[in-house]
């Protein structure tokens, strides 16, 4: 199973919002997953045309994603997904 992590900042929103694991085949399944344990989580990360929003970054095994439009790139059971909100201000 996928390995999926979130940055602490998403915490602000989700506050019961903890690792998990899913068994899915790519990126666009791992949001489909974390949606339904964490209701609206999709819609606060991808954009309505379904791409991912500007300051969403996923990063698999340490690598960015390629696809932030559809969000294709697979995934295997040894896969970590990081999902992590950018920061911005002062």
């Amino acid at each position: 199973m996928a390995i999926i992590k979130f940055t602490y900042a998403l915490k602000r929103f989700y506050p019961d919002l903890n690792d998990i694991e899913v068994e899915v085949k790519n990126v666009n399944e791992v949001l489909e997953k974390i949606d339904v344990r964490y209701s609206g989580i999709k819609s606060y990360l991808v954009d309505d045309s379904g791409a991912l929003r500007k300051h969403v970054n996923i990063f698999v095994n340490g690598e960015l994603i390629l696809d932030r439009e559809k969000m294709t790139d697979s995934l295997d059971h040894k896969s970590e997904v990081f999902i992590m909100q950018a920061l911005s201000g002062g």
